[in-house]
């Protein structure tokens, strides 16, 4: 049966099963958009998902940043983060065009009304949370991060969890973001999507 077969991952990650096909559909059913904070690893772990998955990566930033031609902090530095916003809309917009596949999003793009409202509907949603201190710990070997120009990381992040969070967990899947192996992430992310997207009356496999 199709449920039975076993698909081999492109990158087999530790200690993790191959796919089996039937789970593999049904992870891969519909595009996926990862939310969170800066440091959460949208970026990293929707590399790995998307691979699991053999779906199409993007990576909203990249994609504004190409579109513009100029970096993300330039972009701030000149015309502000309001301009930002309305750039990173439409380029959201444009990556969700119906065809099953991982999107990572910038921290403040799920924040956003018009955007959160386009990724609930034409998405499913996935809050990668991470405490502070592992926020904090992976954005320090980054330095392009304009709202942490000039300030301390942890209380910035502190700020903007505080702030941030009550709109994330509007995602209908809410995965932690430890100091573990992304394999690990990644694997509750699929067994997430297996579930979300599992129809009412089909049961799961013994």
């Amino acid at each position: 049966m199709e449920c039975d077969a076993k698909i081999p991952d492109p990158e087999p990650p530790e200690n993790q099963p191959p796919l089996r096909a039937g789970d593999l559909r049904l992870a891969a059913a519909r595009p996926v958009t990862l939310v969170g904070l800066m440091g959460a690893g949208k970026t990293t772990v929707g590399r790995r998902l998307a691979a699991r998955l053999r779906l199409p990566f993007v990576d909203a930033d990249a994609e504004i940043e190409t579109a513009s031609g100029m970096t993300i902090p330039e972009i701030f530095a000149k015309f502000g983060e309001a301009h930002f916003r309305d750039g990173e809309r439409r380029v959201i917009a444009r990556l969700i065009d119906g065809v099953p596949k991982v999107i990572a999003t910038g921290g403040g793009a799920f924040i956003q009304d018009d955007t959160r409202a386009l990724i609930l509907a034409r998405t499913l949603a996935v809050w990668l949370d991470a405490d502070v201190s592992t926020l904090v710990e992976r954005v320090r070997r980054r330095n392009n991060r304009p709202l942490l120009t000039g300030r301390d990381p942890g209380e910035v992040l502190a700020e903007l969890a505080a702030v941030r969070n009550p709109t994330y967990a509007q995602a209908p899947i809410r995965i932690a973001s430890k100091s573990t192996p992304h394999g690990d992430t990644v694997a509750a992310i699929i067994a997430a999507l297996i579930a979300a997207n599992r129809p009412p009356t089909e049961s799961s496999p013994a």
